[in-house]
């Protein structure tokens, strides 16, 4: 599960910034991550497709809200390790202007995000613990390039299902939204527990049961589990759904798989 202190650097073992990488086809990880990426594609073979559609999930999502919705503030929380098309690629891409801050406490992330980012000053990457929603908006790096008074996007993509506890991760959640100006917007994606659909929960519950022990615990949860993040937002349409739903940008060329019903994202915005 994220823990709930700062992360040192230790390549023995895996981290969820270098498997996403591993995940993604990056470079950037090391053998303890392809021993899990290896363990997790033996349960679902699908996982780095599933990847791939998470990000260009993102993608639509930061362009709309950069391009459509005038927002050129981006809190993104346990952002992981810089690959291609990432959040401030995006979003500068439409809106110059737009300011985006990394947060993970993943030593790795953090130095190759610098090292990536040293010529861009509208982007900043911060070390903080996102499970400390007080340490992380007190981080200097977070306040000064960020207006809390002003509209924003806060991010928590595949990371929420990572905190074990419902009501920890409710609150922890809930602690970053009440601190958003109004106009603001969530984004936020979560593993999914689909209802009477026996061989997609059993594949669910193998997905947990394959991270149980390696400090990576992921819990999938109902539609109203995830929903309950949303509390007192309201949802763009399509509203909470499946990934490849939400908005594509084309017709579908490649089939569905059981992981796409496993993942429910949203995007919501704050009255």
């Amino acid at each position: 599960m994220v823990s709930g202190t700062s992360t040192r650097f230790d390549h023995d073992r895996p981290s969820l910034a270098r498997l996403s990488d591993a995940l993604l086809g990056g470079c950037d990880h090391y053998e303890a991550d392809r021993v899990m990426l290896q363990r997790l594609l033996a349960v679902a073979p699908g996982s780095q497709i599933m990847a791939r559609e998470h990000r260009e999930w993102l993608m639509r999502v930061v362009r709309h809200l950069a391009a459509d919705r005038g927002i050129d503030q981006f809190l993104d929380l346990g952002s992981g390790m810089p690959t291609a098309e990432n959040t401030h690629e995006v979003a500068q891409r439409h809106n110059p202007a737009a300011r985006v801050v990394y947060v993970d406490n993943d030593p790795v992330v953090q130095v190759h995000g610098r090292a990536v980012l040293e010529t861009n000053d509208r982007t900043h990457v911060s070390g903080a613990d996102l499970t400390d929603p007080g340490a992380t908006l007190g981080d200097p790096i977070v306040y000064r390039h960020l207006d809390f008074d002003r509209p924003m996007a806060l991010l928590l993509c595949s990371i929420v299902h990572h905190i074990d506890n419902l009501d920890r991760a409710q609150f922890i959640v809930r602690s970053y939204v009440d601190q958003l100006a109004p106009g603001s917007y969530l984004l936020l994606t979560h593993h999914h527990q689909p209802p009477a659909d026996p061989p997609r929960q059993a594949l669910a519950h193998l997905i947990d049961s394959t991270f149980q022990g390696t400090g990576l615990g992921t819990v999938h949860r109902s539609r109203e589990e995830i929903e309950s993040f949303f509390a007192g937002l309201e949802l763009l349409e399509p509203g909470l759904g499946m990934l490849h739903e939400w908005w594509p940008d084309g017709p579908r060329m490649s089939p569905l798989g059981d992981l796409n019903y496993l993942t429910l994202g949203g995007v919501a915005r704050k009255p």
